[in-house]
């Protein structure tokens, strides 16, 4: 069937295809491990740590990352990040005795050079597949790999929880990494040699973007996302386990169910930002959207914290902002790839989603110790201000991104 298809459209598959399978792995992984080192007693503070690395590596690599792409082929990144993520999934099949902190941390670290080595490789190859002319294309073909990306990750959180409870966490890894080793091998046998290979060899001072839409996109990007993590990554898997009394299955039904609709929300973004007027997005988008989140976020914590019921604020509200994050990470999404530079595009691409590494690194820390010390009311409002902040800097962002991707600088 492939063989039957054009050759850009193939290579989108299965560059999404890549994508999808070890966005299920990286979901599953990060379910099993907060509930099963919860459940072995690890404060969340804890759990949070267990997460550092993964952010700390996934900053330095996806800047790293960038220029290398630029340098040896998107293809090669793709097939390196999957084979790592392998590596560390049988890292955490070592005897229950070895999975102490600084390993799993360590397993961790890995995961997250595999994960930003696969995100940045899948999203820089698509504006190659993509005439330039082609903004509203360009939108659709972005929403549809990150949107079906996220309800995948979705699928993840269900089956890493169902897995914990069904056959316990060492079987639960050991048929993830021979899953996605299967895949590995055939991707090496079906990727496209060379792609995203600039024409210069670039040298590494150019993974740091002179571009000031790049820059403010970037920094946007970093405030949204800790926004999300600051509550979504401990904290609320937690609570729901601790302060509502679920269990595993039902902690990750609903957290899957959340990032699933999340994803199918992110794959329907043209239509609802107005795709049916012949509309791209711009800087002017990304901002009212971020006000309208910042809002609701906001709407949250005042109502938690006037002692409202706390299952019916957190299912309502997670729907609302579920729907508005999706928008608003579907627009970023979507700019940072028209504002990018054709030739070597994975240098602007791993230098924004560095910058959306340190928003979930900064957010997962603060995830952990702030709902430690004040609880989760304090991490919503902390959310709030995140995307203000966010919503501020769009401000500043290109009115016209179709104008700003031909002229970079």
């Amino acid at each position: 069937m492939l063989a039957r298809l054009s050759p850009d459209v193939r290579q989108y598959l299965l560059i999404t295809g890549n994508y999808w399978a070890f966005t299920l792995t990286d979901g599953a992984l990060r379910m099993l491990v907060v509930l099963h080192f919860h459940q072995l007693g690890y404060s969340p503070l804890q759990v949070a740590l267990l997460f550092l690395f993964y952010e700390v590596f996934g900053i330095v690599t996806n800047l790293v990352g960038g220029w290398l792409g630029a340098r040896i082929g998107l293809n090669r990144t793709m097939n390196l990040g999957l084979l790592l993520q392998v590596v560390a999934l049988a890292m955490l099949l070592v005897p229950a005795a070895w999975l102490a902190v600084p390993w799993v941390m360590a397993a961790q670290a890995l995961s997250g050079i595999a994960k930003d080595l696969n995100k940045m490789s899948a999203k820089a190859s698509i504006k190659l597949l993509v005439p330039g002319g082609q903004q509203g294309a360009l939108f659709r073909w972005v929403a549809a790999v990150t949107g079906s990306k996220n309800a995948l990750k979705g699928v993840g959180f269900f089956l890493g929880s169902a897995l914990l409870a069904a056959i316990g966490f060492r079987a639960a890894v050991a048929a993830m990494a021979g899953m996605l080793l299967l895949v590995w091998l055939a991707s090496l046998l079906l990727l496209k040699r060379d792609l995203g290979k600039a024409k210069a060899r670039p040298k590494f001072r150019e993974a740091f973007s002179k571009s000031r839409a790049i820059n403010l996109l970037s920094a946007a990007r970093l405030f949204l996302f800790g926004a999300r993590d600051v509550w979504f990554v401990v904290a609320l898997p937690v609570f729901l386990y601790d302060g509502l009394g679920w269990d595993f299955w039902q902690v990750g039904g609903f957290l899957a169910a959340w990032v699933i609709g999340y994803g199918i929300v992110q794959s329907l973004a043209p239509w609802v930002t107005g795709r049916r007027r012949g509309q791209v997005p711009d800087g002017r988008s990304a901002a009212a959207w971020a006000l309208v989140l910042a809002a609701v976020t906001a709407g949250m914590a005042l109502v938690l914290g006037h002692g409202l019921d706390a299952r019916d604020v957190l299912v309502g509200g997670l729907l609302v902002f579920g729907v508005l994050f999706a928008v608003n990470s579907a627009l970023h999404s979507y700019l940072i790839v028209s504002y990018a530079s054709e030739d070597g595009v994975s240098l602007d691409v791993g230098f924004y989603y560095m910058a959306n590494a340190m928003g979930r690194l900064l957010g997962t820390v603060l995830s952990g110790w702030v709902f430690q010390v004040a609880g989760l009311t304090a991490c919503l409002w902390i959310s709030a201000a995140f995307v203000l902040i966010a919503a501020l800097i769009s401000l500043a962002l290109p009115r016209h991104p179709a104008v700003a991707a031909a002229h970079p600088g």
